[in-house]
């Protein structure tokens, strides 16, 4: 069987100064921090995937939804990360539909502690630092997302 690629849904969730919301993995010790995301279920469409994960890793869906990214956007995970994840050996990677928000609730609505928890602690984080603290395999696909979505902090 060819191992594919999960399709999942990624979100840049930004505050009232531009800064991006970011979590610390439960399961991962070595300190990166990320954007939410998660993975598109069976007859579901990428904009029902990204509520739904927002709410399931985040506990708060007070955001205003801005753009999607025009594509879609892959990237590998090295073979010692799949081996811990669920599906690791099923894809070797996912595809992600990205999402851009603006959140419209307080800092006091972000709940990561969720019945099924990802992240051990969230912080905001200046746009231009996103990079420099995801985890190597991701840096390409925050950079690309970064990028496209630049353009529009200018008008929101």
């Amino acid at each position: 069987m060819q191992k594919k690629y999960r399709k999942c849904v990624g979100m840049m969730i930004l505050n009232a100064r531009n800064q991006i919301l970011v979590g610390r993995r439960l399961d991962h010790p070595s300190g990166y921090w990320q954007m939410p995301q998660g993975g598109i279920d069976e007859n579901e469409n990428p904009e029902e995937a990204v509520w739904r994960e927002m709410m399931e890793e985040i506990g708060t869906n007070n955001a205003s939804l801005i753009t999607s990214s025009q594509e879609w956007i892959s990237y590998d995970i090295p073979t010692e990360t799949l081996k811990t994840l669920p599906w690791g050996d099923k894809y070797i990677g996912q595809i992600q539909k990205w999402f851009l928000f603006r959140f419209t609730g307080i800092d006091n609505d972000i709940n990561v502690g969720t019945e099924n928890p990802e992240f051990s602690e969230w912080q905001w984080v200046d746009y231009d630092e996103i990079s420099q603290n995801a985890v190597p395999f991701k840096k390409n696909v925050y950079i690309k997302i970064q990028e496209e979505f630049r353009s529009n902090l200018a008008n929101i």
